[in-house]
This record gives C-alpha cells, sequence and structure tokens, in this order.
C-alpha cells in the first residue's frame, strides 16, 4: 500500500487550475487551425467543436483541442458566416483568437473570443488565383486572359439565333433548377423550350469529376443542343469551391458548346462562371437570358417584317402611280387623236366645199362661153349639152356626198372602236378586273389558295378568297 499522504480530488484539480492561471490569465492566443466535430445548439447559441492541426505531408493529426464558444464569441462567429457567406462547421481552415482556461468539472476549455474574417477569404481567393494560374498556364490552346477578362474556347463560340434545345446540369431536388424551369415555361411570348436533363451532385470540391462527367456525357449524346446551362441553387460560399476546381474550370473552358451559367450566388464570380460562355448570378436569371436572347432574334424578325411591308407598299405605290400616269396618258392621247381626226374631217369638208364651188362656176363659166358659142346652132344641140350638163352636176354632188358619208363612217369606226376598248364597255360583256392588294393583277404568279382579290364587274364589285388554284397553258376564250 502506497504510505504517500494523499489529497482529494477536488485539490487536485484546484492546483492544475492555479498553475494554468498563472500562465494563461488574461492571456489570448491567435491559433490557426481546422474546426471538426462541430454542433451549434440553437436554443443557447453556444458552440462546440475540436480544434485540430493536422501534418501538412503526412496528413496525421498533430494536435487536438476541444473548444466552445459562447457569449460574445458566437457572435463573433455569426458575424464571420455573414461577412464570408461561409457557414462556420466542420473542415474549414480559421485564424481564430482564443483563451486558455481550466475548469474543475469540465476541464481544460478553450473558448473562441474572435474570428479573422479576411483570413478566411483570403485563403479561398488565393487557391482560386492558383487555380486560374493553372489554367492559364496548362490549358494556353483555349484559356488565356485578356486584361481582367479570361477568353476561352466556349466564350468565343456563337449563341445560335434561337436557344431552343437545352441541356440542364443540376441537382434533381435544386429549388433553382425548379425557379429555372418555371420561368422558361411561363414566359410571356410563349416561346416553348426542350429541356434534357443530366442530374449530379453539384456541391464539394470531390464531387467536380461528376459534373465533368455530365459534361462528358452530353458530348457523347452527339445531340446538337443549343446550350448547355449549369444550375445550383443559393448556398454558402464553400458550397460553390467545386465551381472553383481546376478539373472543371478546363471542362468548361474547351466545351464545345455554349455554357451558361447560373449557379446562384450573388457575390463572387467563380472559376466556371470565368471560363463559361455567359454567366449569370441565379437559375432564374439564367432563364431570362434565354429568354431575352430568343427575344431579340424575334425583334429582329419582325423589324425586318416591317422593312419589307413598307419597302412593297412603296413598290406597290410607285407602280400604282405609274400606271395612273400611263391611264391619263392614254386617255390625253386619245382625246387628241379624236381632236385631230375632227379637224382633219372638218377640212376636208372645208375642202370638199371649196372644190365643188370652184368646178361649178367653172363649169358655169364654160357653159357660158359654149352657150355664146353654139347660140347660132340648132336646139337640138343646146338641149344635148344641156342633158350633159346636168348629169355631170348630178354626179359632182354623188361624188361630194359619198365623199362625206366615208369621212363619216371613218369617224364612226374611230368612235366605235374607242368606246369598244373602254374599260366600261368591256366589263359589260362579260370581263372582269381583279386586284390583290388594292393593285390589278394580269396573272395568276402571285395568287396562292387562301389569298384575298377583289373582283371588279360592271355592275359591283365583289371580295373574295381564293381556294384553289389550276394552271392552264391555253387562254378558254378565244375572241
Amino acid at each position: 500500500m502506497n504510505e504517500s499522504p494523499s489529497i482529494k480530488l477536488s485539490a487536485l484539480t484546484s492546483k492544475i487550475q492555479q498553475a494554468l492561471h498563472s500562465v494563461f490569465a488574461e492571456q489570448t492566443y491567435w491559433v490557426v487551425a481546422d474546426v471538426t466535430n462541430h454542433s451549434f445548439y440553437q436554443q443557447k447559441g453556444y458552440h462546440y467543436f475540436d480544434l485540430v492541426e493536422k501534418d501538412e505531408n503526412a496528413g496525421g493529426i498533430v494536435a487536438k483541442v476541444s473548444a466552445v464558444a459562447w457569449g460574445n464569441g458566437a457572435v463573433r462567429i455569426k458575424e464571420f458566416e455573414i461577412v464570408t457567406g461561409q457557414q462556420f462547421k466542420n473542415d474549414i481552415h480559421v485564424l481564430i483568437r482564443v483563451s486558455v482556461s481550466y475548469h474543475q468539472v469540465h476541464g481544460l476549455q478553450i473558448a473562441l473570443l474572435d474570428i479573422d474574417t479576411s483570413f478566411t477569404v483570403g485563403l479561398l481567393e488565393q487557391q482560386k488565383q492558383q487555380t486560374l494560374l493553372r489554367l492559364t498556364t496548362e490549358c494556353a490552346d483555349f484559356v488565356r486572359r485578356v486584361g481582367d477578362r479570361y477568353i476561352t474556347r466556349n466564350n468565343q463560340l456563337a449563341l445560335r439565333s434561337v436557344i431552343q434545345r437545352l441541356a440542364v446540369i443540376t441537382s434533381g431536388n435544386s429549388a433553382g433548377y425548379q425557379d429555372f424551369r418555371h420561368t422558361l415555361e411561363h414566359n410571356h411570348f410563349g416561346y416553348t423550350f426542350k429541356i434534357d436533363n443530366y442530374f449530379t451532385v453539384v456541391q464539394g470540391e470531390t464531387k467536380a469529376e461528376l459534373v465533368q462527367q455530365r459534361l462528358i456525357d452530353i458530348y457523347s449524346s452527339q445531340v446538337p443542343y443549343d446550350a448547355v446551362v449549369i444550375i445550383r441553387g443559393g448556398g454558402a460560399q464553400t458550397d460553390f469551391l467545386i465551381f472553383d476546381t481546376f478539373i472543371l474550370g478546363r471542362a468548361v473552358a474547351k466545351f464545345p458548346i455554349p455554357v451558361i451559367t447560373g449557379i446562384g450566388h450573388q457575390k463572387n464570380e467563380t472559376i466556371t462562371d470565368m471560363m463559361a460562355h455567359t454567366a449569370t448570378k441565379t437559375p432564374t436569371k439564367a432563364a431570362e437570358l434565354i429568354i431575352a436572347h430568343n427575344r431579340n432574334f424575334e425583334e429582329a424578325v419582325i423589324s425586318m417584317q416591317q422593312n419589307i411591308l413598307i419597302r412593297s407598299q412603296q413598290l406597290f405605290s410607285t407602280h400604282f402611280q405609274a400606271l395612273s400616269s400611263l391611264n391619263s396618258t392614254i386617255i390625253n392621247q386619245s382625246r387628241t387623236l379624236l381632236a385631230n381626226h375632227k379637224e382633219d374631217l372638218h377640212g376636208c369638208k372645208n375642202v370638199v366645199l371649196q372644190h365643188s364651188s370652184a368646178i361649178l362656176l367653172h363649169r358655169h363659166r364654160e357653159l357660158i362661153g359654149v352657150s355664146n358659142a353654139v347660140l347660132q346652132r340648132p336646139r337640138i344641140m343646146v338641149s344635148n349639152r344641156l342633158n350633159d350638163l346636168d348629169n355631170m352636176v348630178a354626179n359632182f354632188r354623188s361624188f361630194s356626198r359619198m365623199y362625206i358619208q366615208s369621212k363619216r363612217g371613218q369617224v364612226s369606226h374611230y368612235e366605235a372602236l374607242f368606246k369598244l376598248m373602254s374599260p366600261a364597255n368591256i366589263l359589260k360583256r362579260g370581263f372582269a378586273m381583279v386586284y390583290q392588294d388594292g393593285q390589278i393583277i394580269s396573272n395568276a404568279t402571285s395568287l396562292q389558295p387562301g389569298s384575298h382579290i377583289s373582283v371588279v364587274l360592271h355592275d359591283a364589285s365583289l371580295e373574295a378568297t381564293i381556294t384553289a388554284k389550276n394552271i392552264t397553258h391555253e387562254p378558254g376564250t378565244d375572241i
């Protein structure tokens, strides 16, 4: 039996407490460590966790101690989560300020007093910049940096005029995916989309190979997708670390189909966003981008249609004016021609009258001469000459009447011809004029079943729609 004097356990723990207090009293330390075995009691706001230091080479645990955060320490943890977007949980690397104490019941206690947010953010940003440098170095043939922008094979691809067939990489239970589909399927323009889902895990750095495999599956399917959309809902900053991995950044940068990201982050831009064709903040924004892209194409088509319509109207107006001018020219020339022939006829009439008067005067003078010459001849000769003279006068009168009748016949012929050629007379003979869009058409080239036409008869105007079109190579009426 041990003869040394014994002491109570409380006395021993009191000595330990005094010894540690003499060393660590009023002392605080900034410690770099990993968080493990974390648990949070929400009702009291307490955090319980272990701090672990790992060997950088072997990966084994070098040191481990239990820690707690309450009061001001718990408040600092909440501020850390708000600023960094990083949830305080297992497997995060932190820089924290702690105090050391010993409790006779609870034992050694490490209390978290403060946490350095810039350390965690800076560490993540440092890893991100290293990955970007690796991409531009090892993948220089399809990734290069120009100023603050990264030029990749993917973001140099041209989007098709209309995006309709999509391959979506996302988690099957993602709320962001539901928002994406709802926005596409309930767009105000009535656009329809063909969506093929490639579900996978989109959280955790170690899952990047799964996302890469889904990209390989899309490429291997040989489906002519217009775009690939990578979707994830919101979350803590470390939830997006999968999209800052080298393997996924490289796969997106060289992918031969335009990649649109809607990862759900509001602050930082991930490497996948930088390598993709187009990056949006949320799944809903990705859907709105696709709808807006299609709307731009539709507006361009509508604008082109309006330009064609305006140009067509201008051409129709120009040809209508030319036709009206030609119609006026025909009418004026017809009136001029009639007036000219009327003047010619009047001149011929005057010439006939003048010539007839001259002939009669000349014959009268000859008659007087003959009369004087034959006064001494027998009465029979005088009588014969008088008969010859009467016959000659009758012939002149007959000739004059026939000449005038001939000219009048010509005038009547021209008048009948112009009346026959007039549109009103042609319509009365059973013909009709066909209009399309206010223009007279002379052949059926531009007419198709369903075309709207106007048929003008001599006593009515008919509106009709063509139900059939039969091509004929010979006229049906020979006039």
